[in-house]
């Protein structure tokens, strides 16, 4: 889209950014539904082929999903919704069987290794819970977030990605987990026991995911609340899309999501951990931030959204700081190209994080990527003459004693 088009309508900026957003969440609703066809297929039937059909579509609904993070931060109904969903990092034990080694209950989470999958009767916050049905409604309000544990995480991408992985047991050695198909076979072909219950909770989690997907479309859609808020004040609306922006490319992605693992050279901190998906996570975050300055969206079936932009806007302000900022976005991309491409020639993400390996300079420089990114929307919100507008931190990046104390 050319710059002059349309210069300096923030309107047509923000009813592009609605657009964008609406395709995203409707294309990690329709992935989802392929997901949710793949596990009831698994459950049907349980076999090897079955399982790797689920674990695929899991992959193939990420793609889309983690392009919309971007509308995270700057906009509340995003914000506020989206633990559901993607909340990281997550205490399993809280939802099936786990390794020796995971250890048991902690000070800091006494729910750590409930498991639900194996109990059918528990006690929670000094209740006495039924859990002989796995619903979806008993994971939303019951076990999420239990106890006020962010770490008690019972529903999302990361609840499902668990059931079908499993755990990775080889920290920073390339691997990702290795449940057996038989977790779901029923009769003597159930392997660690509880194969329906682990059935019904994987069930109820992937139909949680399509019900909440479908709520948060419909709030991008015509007349919903998210579209409304965006469009109902200019410049709250752009300040809304730089929050995210910034947010997402520096304290989320490039302190808590990348930097973290690699100070702490923890395979733990990984986005995906079981999956060993990290790389494509990282990779599709950091194209939503590119999407939303851009102005434009491949949807998944090959079709592109575009129009207005914040690109647009930037470059009839200051044509030297939008060509710095793209320019910036496409170095950036480049560095996660890498690690993606890495990745898929067999260096994992959990390798990178160990220490002494080509993965930490290639994980560093996307680090760098984001950080100098960031830059130059600070220096796009002083051109546009935003004002309040923070960017979240990461004492990765900002105070990084405080990471080992």
């Amino acid at each position: 889209m050319t710059t002059t088009a349309f210069a300096a309508d923030k309107a047509a900026v923000l009813s592009n950014y609605a657009d964008i957003a609406e395709a995203g969440y409707s294309d990690s609703l329709s992935t989802a539904k392929v997901l949710q066809a793949a596990v009831e297929a698994l459950i049907a039937e349980p076999s090897a082929e079955n399982l790797e059909a689920a674990k695929s579509a899991w992959l193939a609904a990420r793609v889309p999903y983690q392009q919309t993070e971007v509308f995270r931060f700057g906009n509340a109904i995003v914000d506020d919704w989206e633990g559901k969903v993607n909340a990281w990092p997550l205490d399993e034990g809280l939802i099936d069987y786990v390794d020796a080694s995971y250890g048991g209950a902690t000070d800091e989470n006494p729910l750590a290794a409930l498991n639900v999958v194996a109990n059918a009767n528990f006690e929670l916050s000094g209740n006495a819970i039924d859990a002989s049905q796995i619903t979806p409604a008993l994971l939303a309000d019951t076990l999420h977030e239990a106890d006020e544990v962010e770490s008690n995480v019972a529903t999302g991408y990361h609840a499902i990605e668990f059931l079908l992985w499993g755990q990775d047991l080889n920290g920073t050695e390339h691997g990702a987990g290795a449940r057996a198909w038989s977790d779901y076979a029923l009769g003597e072909a159930c392997t660690n026991g509880n194969c329906d219950r682990r059935g019904g909770y994987l069930k109820a989690a992937t139909d949680l995911l399509v019900a909440d997907l479908t709520w948060m479309a419909a709030q991008w859609a015509d007349g919903g609340e998210a579209r409304e808020t965006v469009l109902a004040d200019e410049t709250a609306g752009i300040t809304a899309i730089l929050t995210g922006m910034g947010s997402l490319s520096y304290g989320e992605q490039a302190g808590e999501r990348m930097k973290l693992g690699l100070m702490l050279m923890d395979p733990e901190e990984e986005h995906d951990c079981f999956s060993d998906n990290t790389h494509n996570s990282h990779y599709y975050d950091g194209l939503g931030i590119q999407n939303v300055y851009t102005g434009e969206y491949v949807r998944v079936d090959g079709s592109i959204v575009s129009g207005a932009s914040v690109s647009d806007l930037v470059a009839a302000a200051d044509p030297a700081l939008d060509a710095e900022l793209n320019g910036k976005l496409s170095t950036t991309m480049k560095a996660l190209g890498r690690i993606k491409s890495a990745a898929e020639a067999g260096l994992s993400y959990d390798q990178m994080l160990g220490q002494g390996n080509p993965g930490e300079a290639l994980v560093q420089g996307s680090i760098d990527g984001l950080v100098d990114q960031t830059r130059a929307i600070e220096r796009v919100v002083a051109v546009l003459g935003l004002n309040g507008v923070e960017f979240e931190g990461s004492d990765s990046l900002d105070n990084p004693g405080a990471v080992f104390e």
